[in-house]
């Protein structure tokens, strides 16, 4: 059943038809067209970078920065632990390991212990062939250490910055970092192409490689000539009028989601034991606002507070279960993994609620109201205490 007040849904209005009827008034509808180099174009001046590829999806634009950025079959590739599915799914894809690495109190990797994890790895005689830094719910990471380490071990940084389009950190942009970088465009994303990805570079050598990739690797010459396998990942010009109309309202987007933020902040302002993910977030996008609650304090638990906001329609949803806990890489002896226990705590304490720009100002008060209310009456006398890990999370 769909929710009354959803997690992030996409707003669809009138520019976006106008762009999408243009497009199939051009004619340009196959996986070329000139909506989909103004797409290109605009992405590309959005993120601080030279070159942009549109392809299908975040998760192939992710796969082909990889790929690009010379990771190799049999490398490890550092790895967030506290991300979506999709990172390291992408290194499996291009033939690598990935090699969990723990977060900080930001819920974004923590770079010590990423130098720690490259350290060892490298001891033990294997090749790191990148780090890949995620920029976890829109803020984004410590990319400036994230390469320092990199240029100090021999290897290069790729950014997921799926999440993040819109932020910026230290006065640069999100998906600026790095030697090769991916934003998604998926349906619940800060601007959507219905699906959809871009891969973010300011080497011409490495965009023309990927462009190559995600056309079948096809030779340019008039017959279909093929020297390796490639990818049908191109994006169609539909789609990009649609993401192009979405980047264009960009800061309209911005502003909502972060005048959602303001709401919830003050609701944790309100409410001892109550916190939002991420500390200080004034660079954010602010793309989804993740709960964290001191349950001890509080007396409820994340799974009763989503329970009691799904009775009113309102979707919440748990944080990101940490990689090395998926069934898939649970397996430490396939998959080696450096931990601090901090995404795990993260994961059993935190709870991502309603940011959509869809939602109106007085949703997202209900929302607070709603949150206030469930945790004053699940009461303070009880003693409390978060059970401990079983090592199996749900």
């Amino acid at each position: 059943m769909t929710a009354r007040i959803p997690l992030s849904i996409p707003v669809i209005g009138s520019h976006e038809r106008a762009r999408l009827l243009e497009a199939v008034d051009s004619g340009w509808i196959a996986p070329a067209g000139p909506q989909l180099d103004a797409f290109e174009t605009l992405v590309a001046e959005r993120c601080g970078r030279r070159r942009a590829v549109g392809v299908a999806s975040g998760s192939a634009a992710l796969h082909l920065a990889l790929l690009v950025a010379g990771v190799r079959p049999g490398d490890l590739v550092v790895c967030p632990t506290l991300t979506f599915v999709a990172s390291a799914n992408a290194i499996v894809h291009a033939g690598a390991v990935p090699l969990f690495v723990d977060c900080d109190s930001t819920g974004n990797v923590d770079p010590d212990l990423v130098e720690q994890a490259v350290v060892r790895a490298t001891a033990s005689g294997s090749r790191v062939g990148a780090l890949l830094g995620v920029d976890l719910y829109g803020k984004v990471a410590d990319h400036e250490n994230l390469q320092r380490i990199a240029d100090a071990h021999g290897t290069v940084l790729v950014v997921d910055a799926a999440e993040s389009l819109g932020s910026r950190r230290a006065g640069r942009p999100a998906g600026s970092h790095g030697l090769v970088s991916a934003v998604s465009f998926n349906g619940n994303k800060m601007a959507t192409a219905s699906s959809g990805g871009i891969v973010l570079t300011d080497d011409d050598v490495l965009a023309d490689r990927a462009h190559h990739l995600a056309t079948q690797a096809r030779e340019p010459v008039p017959h279909y000539e093929h020297h390796e396998i490639g990818f049908n990942f191109r994006l169609s010009n539909i789609l990009a009028a649609l993401g192009l109309a979405q980047v264009e309202r960009l800061d309209e987007f911005l502003a909502i989601r972060r005048a959602h933020r303001d709401q919830y902040r003050a609701l944790c302002d309100r409410v001892d034991g109550l916190e939002i993910l991420g500390g200080e977030d004034a660079g954010d996008n602010c793309w989804l606002t993740s709960l964290v609650l001191d349950p001890v304090r509080l007396g409820t638990e994340p799974v009763a507070l989503r329970d009691a906001l799904a009775e009113d329609g309102i979707e919440a949803r748990p944080v990101f279960s940490p990689m090395h806990r998926q069934p898939v890489y649970a397996d430490p002896e396939r998959f080696p993994r450096e931990l601090n226990g901090t995404a795990e705590r993260l994961y059993r304490t935190g709870l991502s609620v309603p940011s959509s720009p869809a939602s109106s100002v007085e949703q997202i008060r209900e929302v607070c109201d709603r949150i206030e209310a469930a945790i004053a009456s699940a009461g303070r006398t009880a003693p409390f205490a978060l059970a401990p890990s079983t090592g199996v999370l749900s």
